[in-house]
């Protein structure tokens, strides 16, 4: 470690295999995501970033046309170094770029403060997503 990471957009149709193990490292073996449903539709549609520390794959996230953040996963090593705020704050400026007047995502609840801490606002109750309890939050651009 000791090198900092770096936080690009990538092509999906490119990345894809780097994306997936990375998603199911931390979403399908960590906490129990079922497999099915980590892929989806959605992704050959969204744009997607990935954090990298030298050639390392670390980190990755997803904006939907919609105006939704989504999979924002990084590797248990490399959690707490500012990596998340790295990846969010580029899907954040994607988001700003593209005239998204509101950005949303569906936060786990233990990563509220995270979010909270990148100007997201909590709406709504506690609800449950593939078994992790999860609540809505936004943020107006």
């Amino acid at each position: 470690m000791g090198r900092s990471a770096t936080v690009a957009e990538v092509p999906f149709s490119e990345r894809r295999e780097e994306i997936r193990s990375l998603r199911f490292e931390v979403f399908v073996h960590e906490q129990g995501v079922p497999a099915e449903i980590e892929m989806d539709e959605w992704d050959e549609r969204s744009r997607h970033v990935l954090a990298q520390v030298g050639e390392r794959v670390v980190g990755t996230g997803r904006l939907l046309p919609d105006g939704h953040i989504g999979r924002v996963a990084v590797l248990a090593p490399f959690r707490g170094q500012g990596i998340g705020a790295l990846l969010m704050g580029q899907l954040i400026a994607m988001g700003k770029e593209a005239g998204m007047g509101r950005l949303v995502l569906s936060a786990q609840t233990r990563a509220v403060a995270f979010y909270e801490g990148l100007g997201f606002v909590k709406q709504g109750e506690t609800y449950q997503e593939a078994g992790i309890p999860h609540v809505r939050m936004y943020l107006d651009c």
